[in-house]
Order: C-alpha cells, then structure tokens, then sequence
C-alpha cells in the first residue's frame, strides 16, 4: 500500500464484547466501533453518533443523560442487546469505507445461543451487508436494516432516523 505524504498507516482496531444476555429479544448489531468508542471503551461514544438519543426515543427514556454502565443495563433490561459483525479490521479514521482486512465475527453461532432471540437489526450498511451473510436465513429471525445512528450518514435526518428507528419497539420488552 502506497501511503501519501503525511499520512498515516491504517491501524488494526478490534471490536468489544457483546452486551447480551440470555433474555435479548432483539440484538443491535454495528460494523466497528469507530476511535471516540474505542477511546472510551463505550459502544456509540462519538458526541455526533445519535445512538443513544434514537434508542432513548425507542425506549421512552434519557439514555443519553445516563453513566454508559447504566445505559447497557437499561437496554438489556429491556430484551436489547449489542455488539458488532466486524471482530477486528484495519482502518485509517473511522469511517466504514475505511475498513481493509475485516476478521468477521460468527453471527450465525452467536445468535443461536440466545434463546428468546427475535429479531436483530443492523445498525447502517456495512453491518448489514456482513452481518445478514453471516447469520444467512436463520429460521424465526426477523433480520432488520437501519439507517445508521452514525453522524456521518447524513443521507437523512435525524427526525427521519428516529422514524425507521421506532420500529424497534415491537421487539422491546415493557417497564416493569
């Protein structure tokens, strides 16, 4: 690979563990974490990723305004859990057109061991064109693609976002 001048090799990132557990209805699935969420170590750290603010809105509740350790449990107390197709690539920035070299996860044996599982849905096109390979036609699920949460989409709004976004409810479990 030829690099230009001043620019820097794409460095080889690697995703996080899944915030799942045995109840997940629906599972939220995203291509890499992007450097503001690998700094941080948090799913959707970057300020101008609207995931927090789309999900508050699927939930009825302030994610945002919440610690990120509260954030996922308040997901997974509602049936939704998270991770990504993409286990490691490389990639200069953070952008998904970036990705070189994907190592991607095992979808298809992952979903199987989460048994009220329903749908999953893909957070953007990236992690739906890997992640809709790699689970294939896996019987009973509804496999689900969204506009990504991501700043840099900006094909649409985010009120428009937040309209494909609240379709999500169906598979959320309610408040106690």
């Amino acid at each position: 690979m030829t690099l230009r001048p001043g620019q820097m090799p794409a460095q080889r990132k690697a995703a996080f563990p899944p915030s799942v557990d045995e109840a997940t209805r629906l599972l939220i699935l995203g291509s890499l974490p992007g450097d503001a969420s690998i700094r941080q170590g948090e799913y959707y750290a970057h300020r101008g990723n609207a995931f927090w603010t789309l999900m508050g809105g699927v939930l009825d509740e302030d994610l945002r305004a919440l610690p990120y350790a509260m954030r996922l449990k308040k997901l997974r107390a509602r049936g939704v859990g998270l991770w990504d197709v993409i286990e490691s690539a490389d990639r200069e920035g953070s952008l998904d057109s970036a990705i070189r070299g994907a190592e991607l996860r095992d979808l298809s044996a992952f979903v199987a061991r989460l048994p009220k599982l329903e749908a999953v849905a893909f957070n953007g096109k990236t992690a739906a064109l890997h992640g809709r390979r790699q689970i294939g036609s896996a019987q009973g699920l509804t496999l689900i693609d969204l506009p990504s949460s991501s700043g840099a989409y900006a094909m649409l709004s985010r009120e428009k976002k937040a309209q494909v976004w609240q379709g999500l409810r169906k598979w959320i479990d309610p408040q106690d």
